[in-house]
């Protein structure tokens, strides 16, 4: 079964990016597919590189690039959040005139048209936060 996982909540502000990565390894280890992670809303703090948990919290957003690039999974930052909570990647700071980009290692920045196609070719659709 292919699946598609969308997160809503932040990695710090709430379970739901943390349940999405335990959920997400489970796929994976039960021999399904993901083919696409969209962090929306809240979701895309995860995708900040400056990002600094304190040493006993998990540092949920490197935990999230480790697994999409040993798994070779596409993770998703959709532009709109992303834009409203200043996360931006080079071509997005250059586009604002904005002094660096702060998009971690691993995520892509793109439109919900990535959501809408994860959505037609995932066999099921995992949405995680409000």
């Amino acid at each position: 079964m292919n699946f598609a996982i969308v997160v809503h909540g932040g990695p710090y502000s709430s379970q739901a990016c943390l349940s999405a990565l335990k959920f997400a390894k489970a796929v994976l280890a039960s021999g399904h597919s993901i083919n696409r992670v969209f962090f929306y809303h809240d979701g895309v703090y995860t995708a900040n590189s400056l990002i600094a948990p304190p040493q006993d919290e998990a540092p949920v957003s490197r935990q999230w690039q480790e697994f999409g690039t040993g798994n070779k999974i596409e993770l998703i930052a959709c532009i709109a959040s992303c834009l409203r909570r200043g996360i931006l990647d080079e071509t997005e700071a250059g586009r604002y005139e904005k002094s660096g980009s702060n998009i971690a290692p691993g995520f892509t920045i793109s439109g919900l048209g990535q959501l809408i196609d994860a959505s037609i070719n995932a066999d099921r659709v995992v949405t995680f936060g409000v």
